[in-house]
């Protein structure tokens, strides 16, 4: 039987106190790899989003019937599947978005945060509550990429959403981007310093 759980807890812990990216240091790839400008990493938080929180009630759903030897074999499936349909409703909808995406909309796939919450969470929890934890941690997952695609196109190309934020002037008075936002090490550098931020706010988060 599982144990009793706080429903608010499961939905709002990953937004801070155990988000995946920043406390678990999980799905630090794609974070690097889609985060230089904002709107492709909105649009793929949302995808994990959506891939992460109907995985959870796929998975929980038919939980009690998967063999125990071939259960990794199953969740990747249910998550194929779903990642499939996403991938094909980006290309139509979101063309543009789809090709900066490119291969990492697949990846999402092999993402250590679908498979750790489909393993940990769905596999022993009702529905509701494993509906309620994939939102809470795509959730969390789309904070921290929508913070460091935010500073990334923001320093190194002066937009926010493909639209020019810094004002000609500055440009005409000397300012130039930063060409080093916009390579991947500087996305981990953005990640280690909301990581610093946020174990200051959080004491109980520090290593003794």
């Amino acid at each position: 039987m599982a144990e009793k759980i706080n429903n608010k807890n499961v939905l709002f812990n990953p937004f801070s106190k155990n988000n995946p990216v920043i406390v678990q240091v999980l799905g630090i790839c794609s974070v690097l790899a889609v985060t230089v400008k904002l709107e492709p990493a909105i649009v793929m938080g949302i995808s994990v989003i959506a891939v992460l929180a109907f995985s959870n009630v796929i998975i929980s759903l038919i939980r009690n019937t998967i063999p125990t030897n071939i259960r990794i074999i199953v969740q990747l499936v249910v998550v194929a599947g779903l990642v499939a349909i996403v991938d094909q409703l980006l290309k139509a909808y979101t063309y543009d978005v789809s090709k900066q995406l490119s291969v990492f909309i697949g990846l999402i796939i092999t993402n250590c945060i679908l498979m750790g919450r489909l393993e940990a969470f769905a596999m022993a929890n009702k529905p509701w509550p494993s509906f309620l934890d994939g939102i809470g941690n795509g959730i969390g997952y789309t904070i921290i990429l929508i913070i460091v695609g935010f500073f990334r196109e923001l320093l190194g190309s002066g937009t926010l959403l493909g639209f020019q934020v810094v004002p000609q002037w500055c440009y005409d008075h000397g300012y130039v981007n930063n060409g080093l936002m916009i390579l991947p090490p500087m996305a981990l550098i953005v990640v280690a310093c909301i990581i610093c931020v946020h174990r200051l706010y959080n004491k109980d988060l520090q290593e003794e």
